[in-house]
């Protein structure tokens, strides 16, 4: 089981109508995602959930401070090593849909498997997945054919496929019906009730009743609420 920990990390762009010249799209905070626990953060589109995550995710190195993956620092690691450890042990849910082309959806999934050449080892996983998400049927089809629903649960299934020790999940509901948002919430907290420390960044409000903690962002300040 992995904890992953923010120090008085912050995050700032150059804008020249901002007042000042800059953005302050994360206020200075301290954050912790502990293993078997599901952490929500919800907030508007700006309020700086995104960047924070990808900064949790050893994505974009924060201004000031550091984030600690089980004590060791994970910008002051060199970017080889950081992305080893990121494909082994963090899955990320992207807000943006993404997959290869050339791939079918069951490919698309196992991608990170395959690259770690660990694809026989994690193809039943991969199935389970598929099964779970209601995607099953999709396995053979080129992601070209896929609706914004069933491209996001792909990009769900692949984050998950590995058994990451922490889950950062970015919207992952955002093209999802009732009935699918339902499915993805549920497997979420199955996912953080089995070890995995899960980040789920959202507008989802439905998404409280399924956290452990919860936190609002607001302007880059993160707040956290009472359940």
């Amino acid at each position: 089981m992995m904890e992953l920990r923010a120090e008085k990390i912050s995050q700032d762009f150059l804008r020249y109508s901002a007042k000042d010249g800059y953005f302050i799209a994360v206020q200075e905070t301290d954050f912790c995602l502990a293993a078997g626990t599901l952490t929500v953060v919800t907030g508007r589109s700006g309020s700086g959930k995104s960047t924070l995550l990808h900064i949790l995710g050893g994505l974009m190195k924060p201004v000031t401070g550091r984030v600690l993956v089980d004590d060791v620092d994970l910008y002051a690691m060199g970017e080889d090593a950081r992305t080893r450890l990121r494909s082994r042990h963090i899955g990320i849910v992207p807000q943006r849909l993404m997959s290869l082309a050339s791939l079918s959806v069951r490919e698309n999934i196992l991608l990170p498997t395959l690259l770690a050449g660990e694809a026989e080892k994690f193809a039943p996983r991969a199935d389970e997945l598929m099964e779970r998400l209601g995607i099953r049927k999709l396995a053979s089809v080129a992601p070209s054919e896929l609706s914004g629903g069933e491209l996001r649960r792909v990009t769900i299934a692949r984050a998950l496929v590995m058994k990451p020790a922490v889950l950062l999940a970015d919207e992952p509901t955002g093209d999802l019906d009732e009935e699918n948002t339902q499915s993805v919430l549920s497997l979420l907290r199955e996912t953080a009730d089995a070890g995995t420390a899960v980040l789920l960044v959202t507008h989802e409000s439905e998404a409280r009743n399924y956290a452990d903690i919860c936190y609002t962002m607001e302007a880059g300040k993160l707040e956290q609420m009472t359940l």
